[in-house]
């Protein structure tokens, strides 16, 4: 017979027992005892309700050795409950514990990705992804290139723009990343930009670089033209139309021929025009093109 058949055997005893008013409890003390024997665990507690049926004896027994037996009994059992709520209270605890952590965890992940979104939010996004050099060529082309954007600039007059160092470093990242090396064709370009951001009478130039006016993309790939300054600008503006209207004007007026021979090709494919310029008693002034080579003189 099973531990729990046996207590079930003597909870009906002990219940006819009870029910009887207090009587008939001669064998009482007997069966407490022989629970007292007994392996009972919690979960034989649980199914059987002994300890209820133990109880209510105790209320109705006036015997005091089955009322102290049963006292003990029902003390002993007691534990058993509290032992099982602990260990209930502290899995719970340890499960709350453990939800926590997780949530922590998952907090400062999210921080984390938060924070790495602000950092590449501030990056400069034309900025080069690598520039950083240890080639001495490479680093004395910066130093220059610094030095001339800071010509006869104040900083304070660029707050909140890239420092000239930045700049520069950035300058001549994009002209190496043209040419791949350090060869005549980038120190050239180097040179160039170099020339033109520290010319005095091209302040423009210097102050649209410094204030993004003009990247640094850009910038590694102007001509001479385009970063001239204004009065080189207006000057070969000039030459430009002198040179339009005179090939007009020859176009225009000029007699095409082949008795004259050029002195630099040695083609004879020339325009002429002649115009007065002396006194009216002097031969005229016989001005000539040369078709092939652009080459110009006069006689007369």
């Amino acid at each position: 017979m099973s531990v729990e058949e046996e207590v079930m055997r003597i909870q009906k005893k002990l219940s006819k027992m009870t029910s009887e008013d207090g009587s008939g409890q001669e064998q009482a003390l007997d069966l407490l005892k022989e629970l007292q024997n007994l392996k009972i665990n919690l979960d034989v507690l649980t199914k059987t309700r002994i300890g209820m049926t133990v109880n209510a004896l105790r209320k109705s027994s006036k015997d005091d050795e089955v009322i102290g037996l049963a006292k003990t009994l029902i003390k002993h059992w007691k534990k058993f409950l509290n032992s099982s709520t602990d260990n209930s209270k502290s899995s719970s605890s340890s499960d709350n514990k453990e939800s926590k952590k997780e949530e922590k965890k998952k907090e400062e992940k999210q921080e984390k990705k938060e924070k790495e979104r602000e950092k590449d939010k501030k990056l400069p996004s034309s900025f080069p992804p690598s520039s950083v050099t240890t080639d001495s060529v490479r680093l004395k082309c910066r130093e220059m290139l610094a030095a001339a954007i800071k010509t006869d600039a104040k900083d304070d007059d660029f707050d909140g723009c890239a420092t000239p160092d930045e700049l520069a470093e950035e300058l001549e990242e994009a002209i190496f990343q043209e040419f791949k090396n350090t060869d005549m064709r980038y120190k050239n370009r180097v040179r160039s930009r170099i020339a033109n951001l520290k010319d005095p009478k091209n302040p423009t130039l210097r102050t649209n670089f410094r204030v993004g006016a003009i990247g640094a993309h850009r910038l590694a790939t102007m001509s001479a033209e385009e970063m001239a300054n204004d009065e080189m600008k207006q000057i070969r503006d000039k030459f430009n139309k002198e040179a339009i209207n005179d090939a007009q004007l020859a176009q225009a007026q000029g007699t095409k021929t082949d008795m004259l021979k050029c002195g630099k090709c040695k083609k004879r494919n020339c325009t002429y025009n002649q115009l007065q310029t002396r006194s009216s008693d002097e031969p005229m002034t016989t001005f000539v093109l040369c078709n092939e080579c652009g080459n110009r003189w006069k006689f007369c």
